[in-house]
C-alpha cells in the first residue's frame, strides 16, 4: 500500500495520523507543493491525502501550484476513484476541483470546537462506532459554501454546515484537524498567518487558553483520529 500526500506547509504534515501508518506499514511519500515539489506520476499510489495550510483555495496568483493540484485531485477522484481523505485546506480543494465553492466565513471558527454528525453521517463507515457530537480542533476562515454535486454532508456545526463530507464511494474529507498531536497548536501558532487569524478572532489572552484546551482535550482527539483511521481503512477495503 502506498500513499501520497500534497502537503502546504512543513509543519501540517499527517501528524498523529504517521502513527497509524508506521503501525501498519504503509508507506507514504509526501509533496511540499508550497516548497516547488512537483506532482508526481499518480499511477503507482493506492491513497490520496490531501493536508491543510494557511493559504486559500483561490490563491492561484500567488500559489500556481493549486492549478495543477486541483487537477490531480480531480482526476484522482473521478477518474482513478481511488482513496482519498482531505483536511481542512484539503476539504475545501476536494469541494473546488469537483464543482463546488469555497468561501470567507462571517467569523473564522478557531480553537476547540464541537461537530455533529448529520443523519448521513450516522450510517457512513467512515463515522461507524463514533458519538453523533465530536470535540475537535479547527483553525479555518474558508469554508465551504456549496458541496460539489453528489456529495453528501456527514458532520455540521452552526458556523460551518459542510465540515465533512464524502463524494463518490471512496473519497471523504473534514474540515476539522484529525490529525492533532501535542506539538500542533505550539507549531501551528509559529505560523504567522495562523497566529494572526487567532488573535484577531479571540484575543491575545486566547493562546494560553488554546495551548491548555488542546493539552486537557489530547486524549480524546487521539482517541477519534486512530477511530476514524480505522474506520477509513475498513471503508476502502
Amino acid at each position: 500500500m502506498r500513499l501520497l500526500v500534497f502537503q502546504h506547509h512543513v509543519d501540517e504534515h499527517p501528524g498523529q495520523l504517521r502513527t497509524y501508518l508506521a503501525e501498519d506499514g504503509v508507506t507514504w511519500d509526501a509533496v511540499e507543493l508550497d516548497a516547488g515539489e512537483t506532482i508526481p506520476d499518480l499511477e503507482p499510489y493506492d491513497m490520496l491525502w490531501v493536508l491543510g495550510g494557511p493559504m486559500d483555495v483561490w490563491d492561484v496568483a500567488d500559489n500556481p501550484w493549486l492549478v495543477p493540484e486541483k487537477r490531480a485531485i480531480r482526476k484522482w477522484v473521478t477518474e482513478l476513484q481511488r482513496p482519498f481523505f482531505g483536511l481542512c485546506l484539503g476539504h475545501q480543494l476536494l469541494a473546488d476541483a469537483l464543482g463546488g465553492t469555497c468561501g470567507p466565513m462571517g467569523v473564522p471558527e478557531i480553537g476547540v470546537c464541537e461537530v455533529e454528525l448529520t443523519g448521513e453521517g450516522l450510517t457512513d463507515p467512515f463515522y461507524a462506532g463514533m458519538d453523533r457530537k465530536q470535540t475537535c480542533l479547527q483553525w479555518h476562515s474558508v469554508q465551504v459554501a456549496q458541496p460539489p454535486e453528489g456529495a453528501v454532508v456527514l458532520a455540521s456545526s452552526p458556523t460551518c454546515p459542510v465540515q465533512a463530507m464524502r463524494v463518490g464511494p471512496k473519497a471523504w474529507s473534514t474540515q476539522y484537524h484529525v490529525e492533532v498531536e501535542p506539538d500542533t497548536v505550539d507549531n501551528w501558532l509559529a505560523i504567522p498567518a495562523y497566529h494572526a487569524a487567532l488573535i484577531k478572532t479571540l484575543g491575545p489572552e486566547a493562546v494560553d487558553e488554546m495551548r491548555e484546551r488542546a493539552k486537557s482535550e489530547m486524549a480524546n482527539f487521539n482517541a477519534a483520529s486512530r477511530k476514524l483511521y480505522q474506520n477509513f481503512k475498513t471503508a476502502i477495503g
